[in-house]
């Protein structure tokens, strides 16, 4: 038996009653890595100058975390229900109500929250309720809220990206050169926008699908190829390895490159650049080769199977949770900075980031508002229900 079908034979694949598309553990390791980037990045922005040459070295491959979260996206949705007829309706009112209750009270809660502690000072009443408005309508109550707004917009494109799916049926690579085109002419865009294009304006595409339509169609293809994907996966993983490691290199090179030949670090190291396209859909393929490896390897029962169990239950709600652990660490911030500098800086604010945030998602599962501040049913009614 090979590697491959190993894995596809693994637990991880188990079918679930009632038609149910199989669990894939190495989605829940999947997810645990990719939102640990995402602490980090955020942890590395706020401990570190924003001109800082190293440390936006150390964010500029961590960008890949928002693509790899739509690409997931995608990807589960379609594996979920490639076998059934989507009804946008049903679809919608089972899907949409989980990610859009969480982003309204999280928005008006961190609107609230600037306003007392300054970081937004509205002249007048009116003032701060239009500024509610646009935050909602943008996601920029706080720097992560755009990921919720995104999401709700796959969730209502999803019956006819399945639709479009269906009807290029035996030919989705073309699709998804298609998609890699437009993908690149918008970071061209985003990037280099032309003249009389305000940046107000491309600030407000960081919000929309647009900027992840490629991701989220890498995704989707996956998922309707999904045997023949995971199988070539397990095949290469020393060749995904070897491609992350080179084109992590060649994606260092050139952000330092243009660092040298002019180019603000910040805007060198900005998310939508089009060179980190090949990077981005590397290490989601490498990434993924990690975590069915481990899969393969998973052992009902044992302890890294129920740590990561855990962990992926609670990973929604710590990205919602985390940049207000974060901004509560803030004033000590310059304090252990002045005692231990950098790198350690970085270091010991996303150690206390995380262990603030896992506290405050264990206290906030346990409060009858639970689902909508963290995305999860109350963890005490969902014992007693198991």
């Amino acid at each position: 038996m090979t590697t491959a079908q190993a894995t596809l034979e693994a637990p991880s694949r188990i079918a679930r009653p009632g038609g149910k598309a199989p669990y894939l553990h190495q989605i829940d390791l999947f997810r645990l890595v990719t939102f640990a980037c995402v602490i980090l990045i955020h942890v590395v922005g706020a401990t570190n100058f924003p001109q800082d040459v190293g440390a936006n070295a150390v964010e500029t491959p961590l960008h890949f975390t928002r693509e790899a979260f739509f690409a997931l996206t995608g990807f589960v949705l379609v594996f979920q229900n490639r076998g059934r007829e989507i009804t946008p309706g049903d679809f919608w009112r089972k899907r949409l109500p989980l990610v859009a209750t969480p982003y309204l009270a999280w928005s008006m809660f961190f609107w609230a929250f600037s306003l007392v502690t300054g970081t937004q000072q509205p002249s007048s009443l009116e003032a701060s309720m239009r500024l509610l408005l646009k935050d909602l309508v943008t996601g920029g109550a706080w720097y992560h809220l755009y990921f919720l707004l995104v999401t709700m917009q796959v969730y209502l494109l999803f019956p006819w990206i399945m639709k479009l799916l269906r009807a290029t049926e035996g030919k989705h690579k073309w699709l998804l050169l298609g998609s890699g085109g437009l993908q690149v002419g918008v970071t061209l865009f985003m990037t280099y926008q032309p003249f009389g294009v305000s940046y107000e304006t491309i600030t407000h595409l960081y919000a929309t699908v647009l900027p992840y339509q490629f991701y989220t169609l890498f995704g989707a293809v996956v998922a309707m190829h999904f045997e023949a994907v995971h199988a070539w996966v397990g095949r290469h993983r020393l060749l995904l390895g070897g491609a992350l490691i080179a084109v992590l290199a060649g994606t260092e090179w050139y952000y330092l490159h243009t660092v040298h030949s002019g180019t603000l670090p910040q805007v060198a190291s900005d998310p939508f650049q089009p060179y980190l396209i090949p990077w981005c859909v590397t290490v989601i393929a490498a990434i993924y080769a990690f975590t069915t490896w481990w899969s393969g390897r998973r052992v009902d029962g044992g302890r890294g199977a129920r740590l990561v169990s855990w962990a992926a239950n609670r990973s929604f709600s710590i990205f919602l949770v985390h940049p207000l652990a974060l901004a509560f660490l803030g004033p000590l911030i310059p304090r252990v900075a002045d005692r231990f500098g950098a790198p350690w800086l970085s270091v010991i604010i996303y150690a206390a980031t995380i262990a603030l945030t896992i506290v405050m998602v264990e206290a906030l599962r346990r409060l009858p508002g639970s689902r909508a501040l963290t995305g999860r049913p109350r963890l005490r009614l969902a014992k007693a229900a198991a």
